[in-house]
């Protein structure tokens, strides 16, 4: 009886120390899940050093353990023992084999494939660059506007922070980031879990407006959480054997907070050609989860693919087209994704964007790729030119005396051409200049105080370089007799506004670049070139009368 009840204890000691591992690490029970393998070998390992322990006390030629556990003759011999060592050997193996099976190792062809690019035309797929939705910004300086907008919170900023997460979206056509805000400590999160987050952040990326978006109710699940309300077991516990990749917090169209769950899918093997096979979007104040394959997942999603995956998807088609030993040895035909990548808004959908090169290591692109965080769409342009970290140093090379800083480049259609927009920032992190490369002739970089003027200097650049295309910019001029006229004062440069007649439109007049500007008066007649805005405009040309 006393031999059943130490039995029954320890069997009970290990059920609760595997609920407590269960409820801390989440391991989902799948066996393409490298975690759960991991958990079923620490299981085994314990119950064989138990039956070990057990044998050599059992086995010993006096009641004294420590002497039982020195005379070892025999105990291997025991049942018990015999069967865990054949348990956990055979499960290792198991795993190691299933590891080489579905490895590029014996699978070259097959990963290859499982992202197939379409060759596209850059000047049709892409639209002309529209300046008032370009992200300006990067993750960097929209955390840096976020924690400025936390700490006017007088009300909020004691008890919460704000996430690192920012997200970068689309909302209703405009890019966004956007990132809940967290609790500041586990005290703090104990007096306000009951009313739950009650606020996210939203950063316009084009005009830097970020507002502190309240919510009644508030976000009850969240990274922040520390119990059952934690987004990770609150999914764990819906679904136990999903497989969940990186999660994003994005807003639907009506700016409802909603955590977009991607679940992966192992088509190779056990462990090998890892995709998205569903995707379960969380209600981040209800709770509420909806589980759907992939491909029906909602338009105003945009991230359902990481990043991060899809470059090592692209980089398996590029590496491995000619076979795995060849992406090693000879690396015939090898194109792999140049170190970091950045986003592009097409189609109210996010696109990674990141250039193509050989593996020789060499400074220049073959071509850039897009790829679709939603549908995984990708698209190949071939067009040779710089790398991105070179354009990054022309881009510094021109202000090298002020030290400024590029961010990874932005890719814009300017009268079709592909062509590099950076931000310039001095070591506060702030945003002093912007430069524009042109992809094919990096060496031309032009620099602006603003983006009007960095695009004035690079359009004149590309006349001066013979791009017939460099005049598509000036196709509207207007003339008529100057209604109102205004000055003002932007990033410390001077630009005049001008409306004419009955226009709607409002003209922007940058000093800089027309000292003309300052001989006209109301009632003058001028003649303006122009690229249109909504309502404002960009004037690149402009006549005024004599005096």
């Amino acid at each position: 009886m006393k031999h059943w009840k130490r039995t029954g204890l320890i069997l009970a000691g290990i059920l609760v120390l595997i609920g407590i591992y269960y409820y801390i690490a989440l391991p989902a029970v799948n066996i393409h899940a490298a975690g759960f393998w991991t958990f079923i070998l620490s299981l085994l390992a314990v119950l064989l050093v138990l039956a070990a322990v057990r044998a050599a006390a059992q086995g010993g030629r006096s009641r004294d353990l420590a002497e039982g556990l020195r005379d070892l003759k025999g105990v291997t011999a025991k049942k018990s023992v015999k069967l865990m060592l054949i348990l956990f050997s055979g499960v290792f193996l198991f795993y190691i084999a299933g590891s080489v099976l579905s490895s590029p190792v014996v699978n070259a062809k097959r990963y290859q494939k499982l992202l197939e690019p379409v060759t596209g035309d850059f000047a049709e797929d892409v639209e002309e660059v529209d300046y008032n939705r370009i992200p300006l910004l990067d993750k960097d300086s929209a955390e840096l506007l976020g924690n400025r907008k936390m700490g006017s919170m007088v009300d909020m900023v004691s008890q919460f922070e704000v996430s690192s997460i920012y997200s970068q979206i689309n909302v209703n056509g405009r890019p966004v980031r956007v990132t809940p805000l967290v609790y500041a400590s586990p005290i703090k999160w104990l007096t306000n879990q009951k009313q739950g987050i009650p606020a996210y952040i939203t950063i316009d990326m084009a005009t830097q407006n970020t507002e502190l978006v309240k919510l009644s109710p508030g976000i009850r699940y969240s990274e922040s959480e520390y119990l059952n309300r934690n987004i990770y077991r609150h999914l764990r516990f819906r679904y136990p054997t999903y497989i969940f990749d990186q999660l994003s917090f994005e807003i639907d169209d009506e700016g409802t907070p909603y955590w977009i769950c991607p679940v992966k899918d192992f088509t190779i093997g056990l462990f090998g050609g890892q995709t998205i096979g569903k995707v379960v979007l969380c209600n981040a104040v209800t709770g509420e989860c909806t589980s759907m394959p992939v491909e029906e997942c909602p338009t105003w999603v945009d991230r359902v693919y990481p990043a991060d995956l899809l470059i090592q998807l692209y980089d398996y088609h590029g590496t491995l087209i000619n076979g795995f030993f060849n992406s090693i040895l000879g690396q015939k035909g090898c194109l792999k994704t140049t170190e970091g990548y950045n986003y592009l808004a097409l189609d109210d959908d996010v696109w990674v964007y990141t250039g193509v090169t050989s593996v020789s290591g060499d400074r220049s692109n073959v071509g850039f790729v897009l790829i679709n965080q939603r549908t995984r769409e990708t698209r190949y342009y071939e067009v040779a030119g710089a790398e991105e970290y070179s354009a990054m140093e022309s881009a510094e090379g021109q202000v090298q005396n002020l030290g400024y800083k590029a961010t990874f480049p932005l890719l814009l259609n300017i009268v079709d051409e592909p062509t590099y927009f950076i931000a310039l920032k001095d070591n506060a992190g702030l945003v002093k200049k912007y430069a524009m490369v042109n992809i094919q002739k990096y060496q031309n970089v032009a620099i602006g105080d603003t983006v009007a003027a960095c695009e004035q200097t690079y359009m004149k650049m590309l006349r001066a370089g013979g791009t017939s295309t460099g005049d598509a910019k000036e196709t509207e001029k207007i003339r008529g007799a100057i209604k109102r006229i205004a000055q003002g004062v932007i990033e410390g440069n001077t630009h005049f506004y001008l409306t004419l007649g009955s226009s709607d439109l409002i003209f922007d007049v940058p000093l800089t670049e027309h000292m003309e500007v300052l001989a006209c008066d109301v009632g003058d007649e001028v003649e303006i070139g122009y690229s249109e805005g909504d309502p404002v405009c960009q004037v690149h040309s402009l006549t005024v009368p004599e005096k």
